[in-house]
């Protein structure tokens, strides 16, 4: 049963119309192959089966009054009840998202501003075993398959919470990261599949990266204490 205020009625209906765009770029977008993706299947491969599954729930956060620490809050609350609201089949938490929509910043095109939240979150959702992806039409992120497509590119701003899954891995070992960042994601990533993963090729994968992440630490440190000895410290 639910009851609704009259203030709430009517910020729902200034809501709805942008929960129906999204619902309908993820139908016609996320769930559907684009010519350009460079592999076959969907853009998202988890998304036709979370739609059969009812597991998409979204939200539309509106910022103008907020500051960035308190958008930021509002996000991480929303991490943490998506890691609580677990269904019964775990199995099927796969196909879970949460999809938080902010329209003011798509009106005000302060794009940056969903990147910064983005980039702020990031390590705390992944070490939780959580991805936060962020969307918009600015958005510059390839794709894995080919670099000129754009397929986190959305009508509204958009930041997007699920669980980890093994095919993340290339988003936890970009080079461009500082590699103490990488280092944390790649410890995150082998903590939730070391153990599970029937990918052989992915964990070798990943614990490569993260040697070799911890050698880009070392390698400055070697080079100043060479550089101490030479100098007769």
């Amino acid at each position: 049963m639910q009851l609704y205020t009259f203030t709430e009625i009517e910020q729902t209906q200034q809501d709805i119309p942008y929960l129906l765009e999204v619902m309908e770029w993820v139908k016609s977008f996320l769930a559907k192959h684009h010519r350009n993706l460079g592999r076959p299947g969907p853009v998202c491969p988890f998304v036709p089966q979370a739609l059969k599954s009812n597991s998409i729930q979204m939200a539309v956060i509106r910022g103008n009054n907020l500051h960035f620490h308190e958008l930021e809050e509002i996000v991480r609350r929303y991490g943490d009840i998506f890691i609580k609201s677990g269904t019964e089949y775990k199995e099927l938490d796969i196909y879970r998202a949460f999809l938080l929509i902010f329209p003011d910043v798509h009106i005000n095109e302060n794009f940056q501003l969903i990147d910064s939240i983005q980039q702020k979150l990031k390590p705390l959702f992944v070490e939780s075993g959580l991805m936060l992806g962020e969307f918009h039409r600015n958005n510059q992120s390839s794709g894995l398959h080919n670099p000129n497509f754009r397929p986190l590119r959305s009508p509204i701003p958009l930041l997007a919470i699920r669980f980890m899954v093994e095919s993340d891995l290339p988003f936890l070992q970009n080079p461009d990261d500082d590699p103490y960042l990488r280092i944390k994601y790649l410890e995150a990533y082998l903590k939730r599949f070391a153990h599970t993963s029937t990918d052989q090729t992915k964990l070798e994968a990943a614990y490569q990266a993260l040697a070799l992440a911890k050698e880009q630490i070392q390698a400055p440190q070697l080079v100043d204490l060479s550089s101490t000895v030479q100098l007769g410290c």
